[in-house]
């Protein structure tokens, strides 16, 4: 079946980084933010961590926002939901010095913008975990807009996640093709080459490589955007 469609993860892929000094860094910048608001930073942490442990077991009769929340406010009640205004302030403003975490490769919006225009349709397949205002911000420090891409997933709009082969699936219904037609771009060996087991073909991204589990990556297309397009001349005919 023809290629018509190209998904990309975000963190490492489209945007450069080391993801443990990301997570170290964001971290720190919302602790620095909520601890004069009476949150303790280790409980704070350990409180994120759990909340995002309750979207990644989230299969889709919710949204990744709704599964945060409740389980954030178990830990800290009514006094959460009255700061969620404070965490929406964090992430329009403090959360743009995260931006001093990342890099920076121009080949990625290169990349993004010769699909589209040679007709190719574009997702981004970031693993829903932040908001919208996060993702999108975190779109431009890569060089690009939230609009070069038919859909964005993020908290609200998710109810899956990354490695789930459903998530995959939630967005190739979502974007109206068939995964046969859809090739996922990804750094993470876990998370993004599961989209294989959705009927999508796949190419990971050497430049900053996860490989928790040590798989051997001889098992998927991988490379740099350069091989990526060797990759895409072939496959995107057959």
């Amino acid at each position: 079946m023809k290629m018509t469609t190209v998904l990309f993860d975000l963190d490492g892929t489209l945007l450069p980084m080391d993801n443990d000094e990301f997570t170290r860094g964001y971290f720190r910048l919302l602790t620095l933010k909520l601890a004069p608001h009476g949150y303790d930073p280790k409980q704070l942490t350990a409180a994120i961590w759990a909340g995002m442990a309750a979207m990644v077991k989230n299969h889709g009769s919710r949204s990744n926002e709704e599964a945060f929340w409740e389980d954030f406010l178990e830990h800290y009640g009514e006094k959460a939901e009255a700061d969620k205004p404070l965490f929406e302030e964090f992430y329009r403003r403090e959360f743009q010095e995260a931006r001093k975490l990342c890099g920076y490769n121009p080949q990625a919006a290169e990349t993004v913008h010769a699909l589209k225009e040679m007709g190719i349709r574009t997702g981004l397949a970031t693993n829903p975990i932040f908001p919208a205002v996060a993702t999108e911000a975190r779109i431009r420090w890569a060089g690009l807009e939230p609009s070069d891409f038919e859909l964005c997933t993020t908290y609200e709009n998710t109810g899956l996640c990354k490695p789930d082969p459903d998530y995959y699936r939630d967005i190739a219904d979502r974007m109206k093709v068939s995964p046969k037609e859809c090739v996922m771009v990804g750094n993470d060996v876990t998370e993004d080459m599961a989209a294989r087991k959705a009927g999508m073909q796949v190419f990971l991204l050497t430049d900053c490589l996860i490989n928790r589990e040590h798989e051997d990556i001889e098992r998927y297309p991988h490379g740099s955007f350069k091989e990526f397009w060797d990759f895409f001349d072939i496959s995107r005919f057959l």
